[in-house]
């Protein structure tokens, strides 16, 4: 069967399609020689599939995207407090 690794920016985005096992887990995609020399980091990074993240064990089906996601710059609460501050100081 055959799956997705992915990985976006906001400018661009890679892709590696790839043959897994039928009902190989998301470990063993991420850690084929096909992911591994364009993602190196695969492993220890968050990653999920279609948008939910998931553990190293989850059964992949044919045609699945695996999402490598990137830490986040800035937490989402402080960054939305931050800015009720900033519009609370305006005139």
């Amino acid at each position: 069967m055959t799956v997705e690794v992915v990985e976006a920016w906001s400018d661009h985005a890679r892709c590696v399609r790839l043959r897994v096992p039928v009902d190989g887990p998301v470990r063993q995609a991420l850690a084929s020689e096909q992911v591994q020399a364009c993602f190196p980091d695969a492993l220890s990074r968050t990653f999920g599939v279609f948008g939910n993240v998931c553990g190293p064990l989850r059964r992949l089906r044919d045609g699945d995207r695996i999402e490598l996601y990137r830490p986040l710059l800035v937490d989402p609460k402080a960054a939305r407090r931050e800015r009720a501050v900033t519009s609370r100081r305006r005139p």
